[in-house]
């Protein structure tokens, strides 16, 4: 069964799912660019066997505050706030996407909460090629300044988040999408070399990795999460 809650952090209301025993180990889970909590449906009950999942709306998404103000720095301060919240010292995180970038933030800064560390298709924070994304027709179910705001930081990253990717002391789990994501794998790959305890799997799936092939990713992900010191085994494909 999901349950949905939502809490107030620095005065922003923050929409979350949460879901599998309440005494088991904490899974927080962040999503992509435009989406919300709801995307990691196709996925989360596999977590929640062994796990206790925490799927958050970010700031400007789905059930979340919309409050015009954007970064992936508030958005990281958020997802700090709401483990403050609910009390959860330590945690794995998951990112895809956007959601990756403010968990390797996350991951960076407060080294001490994160104990496993999974980003999917997440791109490495250098400058490339700046481009202005068209609006969507019709209603939206995120902010669209937000997407603006956000893109120009992908764009253009602090230098910072680079060189302090050697700070994270999770062991990391980097999924790349292979050669259908219009993700440069390259970069995938220098990303998790970056990270100390980092390895990488590719799924061949495109960026869309867990709702694209959801069994071999929830399987890549469990595996990960409840192994010791073994390596994370490739799924063919």
């Amino acid at each position: 069964m999901v349950d949905h809650h939502a809490i107030h952090v620095a005065g922003v209301r923050l929409a979350y799912q949460a879901s599998g025993p309440s005494d088991a180990p904490p899974l927080v889970m962040l999503h992509a660019l435009g989406e919300d909590a709801t995307d990691w449906d196709v996925v989360a009950p596999v977590f929640a066997r062994s796990r206790r999942v925490y799927a958050l709306d970010l700031r400007g998404h789905g059930r979340s505050d919309w409050p015009g103000e954007y970064s992936l720095q508030r958005m990281r301060d958020d997802v700090l706030g709401f483990l403050d919240a609910l009390a959860l010292d330590r945690v794995d995180l998951l990112g895809h996407s956007m959601g990756g970038v403010v968990a390797y933030l996350l991951a960076e800064d407060c080294p001490q909460r994160v104990d496993r560390l999974v980003l999917e298709d997440v791109p490495i924070p250098r400058p490339r090629e700046q481009t202005t994304p068209t609006r969507p027709a019709g209603k939206l179910t995120f902010d669209w300044d937000m997407v603006l705001a956000i893109r120009r930081q992908i764009d253009t990253p602090d230098e910072k988040w680079l060189r302090r990717l050697s700070r994270i002391t999770a062991r990391t789990l980097v999924v790349a999408g292979g050669p259908r994501s219009h993700v440069p794998q390259d970069g995938i790959a220098e990303l998790a070399r970056r990270v100390p305890d980092g390895r990488v799997v590719t799924i061949a799936a495109g960026h869309l990795i867990h709702s694209s092939r959801p069994k071999e990713f929830a399987q890549t992900v469990m595996e990960f999460l409840l192994s010791e010191e073994e390596p994370c085994p490739v799924p063919e494909g």
